[in-house]
């Protein structure tokens, strides 16, 4: 596993924005989506897996019995992708993994937990463009024909009607797929969101990326330099109360202000 140990904040920031300067735009684009960990030894397990038991069997009676009992006007367009992104979003168990395009979003994840704050938390930094190259040639094409870097509902609606069908594409070649959701709400626009997605709810992304060493790389941060790194996010402004516009990320961020610090 590709780990980099950071052993401060200014080497925390090179770290973060490594690799981000695009020639071909002349300007600091980076390709990279991030995901923070309170713990480096947490696993990439979707919400879906952490159910147990037989969850991939779970799936579709989880995501039906949603679609029946939600708003219709819950999602923009009366697709499974919308539906699934819209299910993820306000806590239902799914295959989905949540990613940021932000280094200081994914890094508010990493450092939040204070119960946490006694071990190495990570920050997973996986190139969506390189791993896209990897994807089957008919989805490739669609994104190219649209221009895109990232797949939009819209377009893996054209490429999979539904996750069995999706499911079928990975068979004999698992890939991953990074899907931007619509902008339900201020939170998905506030954490600079987008999700992973692969053709199969059993598989973990983990040890599907030790195969691809090329798209992936990890920053691990010490325990002993948490505090520091989130005081410094505070004083920035990233914190629960605009990753989680309202009352409820406002307690969040009030009730962990005043928490004492853990040793």
């Amino acid at each position: 596993m590709k780990d980099t140990v950071v052993t401060g904040w200014t080497d925390l920031q090179e770290r973060l924005f490594e690799d981000s300067w695009n020639n071909q735009l002349g300007r600091f684009r980076s390709s990279m989506a991030f995901r923070g960990l309170s713990d480096a030894a947490y696993p990439l397990q979707t919400s879906l897996m952490r159910l147990g038991g037989q969850f991939d069997q779970l799936e579709k009676h989880l995501l039906r019995n949603f679609r029946k009992y939600a708003h219709r006007e819950a999602v923009p367009a009366d697709s499974v992708w919308n539906w699934l992104a819209t299910a993820q979003h306000y806590g239902l168990p799914t295959r989905l993994l949540d990613w940021t395009y932000s280094p200081y979003v994914a890094l508010h994840f990493a450092t939040v937990n204070l119960e946490r704050s006694g071990v190495d938390g990570v920050i997973w930094c996986v190139d969506y463009q390189k791993a896209h190259q990897l994807l089957p040639m008919t989805l490739r094409d669609l994104l190219e024909d649209e221009g895109a870097n990232v797949v939009t509902a819209e377009i893996l609606g054209r490429f999979a009607t539904s996750l069995g069908e999706l499911d079928r594409h990975g068979q004999e070649h698992p890939f991953v797929i990074f899907f931007e959701p619509p902008s339900i709400d201020d939170r998905i626009v506030n954490q600079h969101a987008l999700f992973s997605l692969m053709p199969s709810a059993a598989t973990l992304m983990d040890e599907w990326l030790r195969g691809h060493e090329e798209l992936y790389r990890r920053i691990v941060i010490p325990a002993a330099l948490k505090w520091e790194i989130r005081d410094k996010l505070d004083q920035s402004n990233i914190t629960e109360r605009v990753m989680f516009p309202g009352l409820d990320g406002l307690s969040r961020w009030l009730r962990r202000h005043y928490s004492p610090k853990f040793p």
